[in-house]
């Protein structure tokens, strides 16, 4: 009789998981997001909808673990941004990246169908802010505190206010389609919030 807690059970799960998570991607990128059911994702991934509801209470919940599997499969590392000593080069390269992660089309796609979700479930924010957004910020803060204490940048600052400074003109620009996210815009917006907080 075989062990249904055994190691072929687990990487059956394992399988099971990423054959959603991928199929949930996959649906999200090829139409309209409100046409995208847990029946479609369970198709796609060849597993039965209770499999699905088994770990995840609905499609967004699906999306979302999508989302954080993309950062999973990156490279498995806790988030850090670079510290080479210049807070201003650091946070061009990192604004730069984010630009062109945002105009990337799966990234896209899969973020916006994410933020139609969040605005309309609490429960679901709260996990986004918990599992994503706060990490992140905190890797942001973690390099933000090395620049106060380098000189680089006014200790008294409000480092929550400061990532607003910087991030939500690129996020407000890319959610309303209302220009490009060039390497340049990205670049502006760090001069921008050095000139406000600096030093």
């Amino acid at each position: 009789m075989s062990d249904d807690k055994g190691p072929d059970h687990s990487r059956r799960k394992e399988r099971s998981r990423h054959a959603i998570l991928t199929a949930a991607r996959a649906l999200v990128m090829e139409g309209a997001y409100e046409k995208v059911t847990v029946e479609a994702i369970a198709a796609r991934a060849g597993v039965g909808k209770q499999t699905i509801y088994r770990r995840w209470p609905s499609k967004s919940a699906v999306v979302f673990a999508a989302l954080l599997a993309l950062s999973e499969d990156a490279d498995g590392q806790s988030v850090t941004l670079p510290d080479t000593g210049d807070i201003e080069a650091d946070l061009k390269l990192v604004m730069r990246a984010t630009a062109q992660e945002f105009t990337d089309p799966s990234f896209d796609k899969l973020i916006r169908a994410l933020n139609t979700e969040i605005a309309n479930d609490a429960g679901l924010a709260a996990e986004y802010r918990e599992k994503l957004a706060r990490p992140l910020d905190e890797a942001k803060k973690k390099r933000l505190r090395s620049a106060q204490k380098a000189g680089q940048l006014d200790p008294r600052a409000d480092l929550d206010l400061v990532l607003e400074l910087l991030y939500a003109p690129l996020f407000q620009r890319w959610l309303h389609r209302s220009g490009p996210l060039t390497p340049a815009y990205a670049d502006s917006l760090v001069d921008a919030t050095l000139r406000a907080f600096g030093p």
